[in-house]
């Protein structure tokens, strides 16, 4: 007796890594529909197979999924976090689903670990995916569709913005002479904070104490860099006294 097949359109890095975890739990996989396959592949995309993985680009979802000639038995489902069921049903396919792993993926094989490692889940639709989830031992939540662009905010605000601002400290505090390695234990040691007390417990430093001349020779070292150093870094003072009056 054979085990459950899947087929992924668009084996990138996060189709990579869904497959790698798939194939992990007995899964077998068919093989892969790419950009370059013919109009055919496209269509029978969803023959078959129980479960049909879209991961490609959020935008390319809509009409990739048009593409696919609808199945009465396979599941079709997408990875974007921003995307609701809408973009599947539009395309004709009557079981959908969404699964997007708040998990940084950067390639099929780290991304395969973290996903069968306790992490966390967007889920929505077909009852296979809560399956699919269990199976990998994560933990998994739903979000209505009118919250998921909100959702898929907070994540990218979790990750790329906060690479984006270690990039700050690293080009900051380069203008001082100090290795971006020196911070990087700072950062962890206060996203354990987080993880301990909260944000806002787990907030210091000048803008938590009201320290403002602190705050303006902070400013006036900054002045000199390039503006967007100086825009940021008074953005991020903003949400510091937001969090701190709360």
């Amino acid at each position: 007796m054979t085990g459950p097949r899947f087929r992924v359109v668009g084996p990138g890095r996060a189709g990579g890594s869904i497959a790698a975890a798939l194939t992990g739990q007995g899964w077998s996989g068919a093989t892969d529909v790419r950009r370059e396959s013919s109009a055919e592949e496209f269509a029978s995309a969803a023959d078959d197979v129980d479960l049909v993985v879209i991961a490609t680009p959020d935008d390319a979802i809509g009409s990739v999924a048009e593409r696919i000639e609808p199945s009465d038995t396979a599941v079709v489902v997408h990875l974007a976090g921003s995307l609701g069921l809408d973009v599947l049903h539009h395309a004709g396919h009557p079981r959908v689903g969404a699964l997007h792993p708040l998990v940084s993926m950067p390639s099929a094989d780290i991304g395969q670990e973290r996903l069968v490692a306790g992490a966390w889940f967007a889920v929505a639709g077909d009852p296979l995916v809560e399956e699919i989830v269990a199976a990998w031992g994560g933990r998994f939540f739903t979000v209505a569709d009118a919250d998921r662009a909100a959702y898929h905010a907070a994540a990218c605000i979790a990750s790329n913005h906060l690479v984006a601002l270690l990039g700050q400290v690293e080009r900051v505090a380069a203008a001082a002479g100090v290795p971006l390695a020196a911070y990087l234990p700072l950062a962890m040691a206060s996203l354990a904070n987080v993880e301990a007390l909260g944000p806002a417990a787990a907030l210091t430093g000048p803008a938590a104490r009201g320290d403002l001349a602190t705050i303006d020779r902070h400013r006036a070292a900054l002045a000199p860099l390039d503006s967007y150093e100086l825009v940021a870094y008074d953005a991020m003072v903003v949400l510091a006294r937001a969090l701190r009056a709360n």
